[in-house]
């Protein structure tokens, strides 16, 4: 089944956004690190329900515009609105991606990637995954996309005690999120769909958001 990986606020300073989350929700965020390739860093906060939120922001605009990764696109995108820094993207877990390839082949769903990634941690080790994205006009809708680990992120110590209880949504309709994920009926129910570790409450329209309790 697949679970919530994380949510992605953007910001201009992720540093100081994840500070002023921070405050207001009382959750403690670290420094995720570097993606060298993107031209962007991060900073984190995990909960007890193994997901986490993401600030991303940017420390090379050249090169984070320049590059192929849908998620940075996205990113530059927002961050060009000017508008407060705001939830935009949220990742979904998998270990399963080579089947997922294979359904969006066999449906004819538009993708790309598989894209590798990897950051530098504070401490000097190298953090794996890879990423599989829907194709999507994010200037009207929005689609999550698919990540899969190379190892257990494994925060021990770093989790804040609260959990992403739900996520309200208004990216596509339930049925074309229901198809592009494969989640079965059993997994649906009026206007959410209910993931390994979450829900996801489904609206006609409205920004992304979520709750922490």
């Amino acid at each position: 089944m697949l679970a919530l990986d994380h949510i992605i606020i953007s910001g201009k300073n992720a540093e100081e956004v994840s500070a002023t989350y921070g405050e207001q929700f009382s959750i403690k965020a670290v420094r995720g690190g570097e993606h060298a390739d993107w031209g962007t860093y991060n900073y984190l906060a995990y909960f007890s329900n193994d997901s986490y939120i993401e600030w991303l922001g940017v420390n090379d605009l050249q090169q984070a515009s320049s590059a192929e990764n849908p998620l940075i696109q996205h990113l530059v995108y927002t961050l060009e609105q000017e508008v407060s820094p705001i939830p935009f993207q949220m990742a979904l877990r998998t270990n399963q991606m080579e089947q997922y390839i294979q359904h969006f082949k066999k449906e004819n769903i538009p993708f790309t990637g598989p894209f590798h990634g990897e950051r530098k941690k504070p401490d000097g080790t190298i953090l794996k995954w890879r990423m599989l994205f829907p194709t999507f006009d994010f200037r009207i809708e929005s689609l999550p996309f698919l990540i899969e680990w190379e190892q257990p992120l494994n925060p021990a110590g770093l989790q804040n005690p609260q959990a992403i209880t739900s996520v309200t949504y208004s990216g596509t309709t339930k049925e074309r999120f229901t198809h592009i994920f494969q989640l079965h009926a059993r997994l649906r129910n009026k206007n959410y769909i209910r993931l390994h570790n979450t829900k996801i409450r489904f609206t006609e329209n409205g920004p992304l958001s979520f709750k922490l309790e």
